[in-house]
């Protein structure tokens, strides 16, 4: 069987890619190996899909060239979304930080997409499991279990290793290394971080807190810390844990905007306890299995300046050692992926096999948390399409 493109993949950035190219009037085909469709769409945003982000730029995604991503989220931007989300008639809402979610669910973007792609007459095959791919003369030959199909482009948007229950697997870094090309070390990224038991607060899973956190070599992100029987999770953790590796030790200002020197001016004439003191600004959980790792308890008054500079330097830079993250299983993306000095930045195809593309996840490019690795999704993917 012939078309003009095969996308493999049926996720975001595949259905993008598949809309962008059938669109053009290119003969589409999109194969996908699960039954159901976008699985990682459907349970993003907590049901609700944060399907882009008003500040994306270049600056919030992690890549060893950190240029790569400017062409494509240039010619296909976050306003460009927007326009076509408004298209449909889909209600949505800004939650904060630009971040942008369906009123209603996750489903709404989902059959946006499909319909997209049925605009321009793409061709489905789910639940299709492939058992080849090879270079022909005219383009490719992509062999599934009961069908041969012929193309003159082939855009791999298969994702990455993250959320293996819902299927995601590594057959776009085995078609990268089949066509020799490089595949970035790759990592769980926007994952929680773990701990083993005596050096963190088991007691303490639950409660929540404002921190500013920093790890890796990557910025600071102001959001919210959570404690779980396993770790620590939250917007601000999963935001450092794609910068972190294993060994390294993540920092927490655990009174942001605030100076706990200050504080301590007020308080420390009273027989307070500590604790107590620290609880005013903090959860009382905390505070208190807080104080009792750091210095001895007792009324304010009878520690010396020295022990309340120490405690305060401490609130300001809490240094722990993660044991691991929660893994593939937990995170939202896969750091690492298709070298992109393999790729070219305004197509998307790689440089030495001509009407071969690569695009969305599989792609060595990393968004925040908040929107934008579906904005690399939809930008890749439409760029890809328009190429292909």
């Amino acid at each position: 069987m012939n078309t003009d493109v095969i996308v493999i993949g049926a996720g975001a950035a595949g259905m993008m890619a598949a809309a962008s190219a059938s669109q053009r009037g290119r003969g589409v085909t999109l194969i996908d190996h699960s039954e159901r469709l976008a699985e990682k769409i459907r349970i993003s945003g907590g049901g609700r899909c944060n399907f882009t982000n008003t500040q994306t730029s270049a600056e919030r995604y992690l890549s060893r060239n950190p240029h790569f991503c400017k062409s494509a989220l240039a010619q296909y931007t976050a306003q460009d979304f927007i326009d076509l989300v408004n298209r449909y008639g889909i209600a949505w809402h800004e939650k904060k930080l630009g971040q942008l979610f369906c009123d209603e669910s996750a489903q709404d973007i989902i059959d946006l997409l499909k319909a997209e792609c049925d605009l321009g007459g793409t061709v489905w095959r789910m639940g299709t499991a492939i058992k080849s791919i090879t270079k022909t003369d005219t383009g490719f030959q992509v062999d599934t279990e009961h069908e041969s199909w012929h193309c003159q482009s082939l855009i791999i948007a298969t994702g990455g290793l993250s959320i293996p229950p819902i299927g995601a697997t590594g057959f776009g870094y085995e078609v990268a290394k089949q066509f020799g090309l490089p595949v970035t070390p790759l990592a769980a990224a926007l994952v929680p971080l773990t701990f083993e038991p005596k050096d963190l607060f088991n007691e303490l899973a639950g409660v929540s807190l404002d921190c500013d956190a920093h790890g890796g070599d990557g910025p600071s992100f102001r959001e919210n810390v959570l404690f779980t029987h396993r770790g620590v999770s939250g917007p601000a953790i999963l935001q450092i844990s794609s910068y972190w590796h294993p060994g390294q030790e993540i920092a927490l200002d655990l009174l942001p905007g605030r100076d706990a020197h200050a504080l301590f001016e007020e308080a420390k004439r009273s027989d307070t306890l500590l604790p107590n003191v620290l609880a005013d600004w903090l959860p009382k959980r905390f505070a208190q299995a807080f104080c009792e790792t750091v210095v001895p308890i007792k009324p304010m008054k009878q520690y010396t300046p020295r022990e309340l500079d120490s405690v305060a330097q401490r609130l300001h830079e809490w240094c722990v050692i993660p044991s691991g993250s929660q893994g593939y299983k937990k995170a939202e993306v896969t750091r690492g992926g298709v070298d992109t000095d393999a790729l070219s930045s305004k197509t998307l195809m790689v440089k030495k096999v001509p009407r071969l593309f690569f695009v969305g996840e599989v792609v060595d490019v990393t968004g925040w948390l908040g929107g934008y690795n579906f904005q690399w999704a939809w930008s890749s993917g439409w760029v890809a399409g328009q190429n292909a």
